[in-house]
């Protein structure tokens, strides 16, 4: 499973890399494209940091009726995100927020990848993909709640999750 998590996240980053370059976050002294695994940080911040996408992973299981050796599975990902805009009114909110959507869809095509082994340089690749349902966009909220956002909303951040299920094939066979 760790192999399918990691290749979702590296596909993903990499991703952002090459059409946002200006797109980094800095943890733990190192700037890296904005997408963070939760799970796998040493120091996470209080707060979530802004402009960035957050994954977390869900419940995995096997997908039934499959024929084969190997199970393909099913794994819930959140992705997370969140804005207060560029200026300091925070008037470009919407803007912004439209912006990081985009953002996330595009990297999430093509919906597949190489499943590769990161614990390795240079990774390997184990000889199946990794591939993920399309987005599914939530609501946009706010961080004091949904009315906050009519009644005047400066200072107020605007967020947004998207959900997706990631399948793959797992390591071992089944017997």
């Amino acid at each position: 499973m760790q192999f399918a998590k990691d290749s979702f996240y590296m596909a993903l980053r990499e991703r952002l890399a090459a059409l946002s370059p200006n797109r980094t976050v800095t943890l733990n002294g190192a700037t890296r494209p904005a997408v963070i695994v939760a799970e796998n940080e040493l120091v996470i911040p209080v707060e979530p940091l802004t402009d960035a996408f957050y994954l977390e992973w869900g419940a995995a299981r096997v997908v039934e009726r499959q024929a084969g050796n190997h199970a393909l599975m099913q794994m819930a990902c959140l992705i997370s995100y969140h804005t207060l805009g560029t200026c300091e009114s925070g008037v470009d909110r919407g803007r912004t927020l439209t912006a990081l959507d985009l953002e996330l869809m595009s990297i999430c095509q093509p919906q597949r990848t190489s499943k590769r082994d990161f614990t390795q340089s240079p990774s390997a690749y184990l000889g199946t993909n990794v591939f993920w349902s399309g987005l599914d966009l939530d609501e946009v909220s706010g961080s004091e709640g949904p009315s906050r956002l009519t009644q005047g909303s400066q200072g107020v951040r605007l967020e947004r999750k998207a959900r997706l299920q990631v399948f793959f094939f797992a390591e071992g066979n089944l017997s």
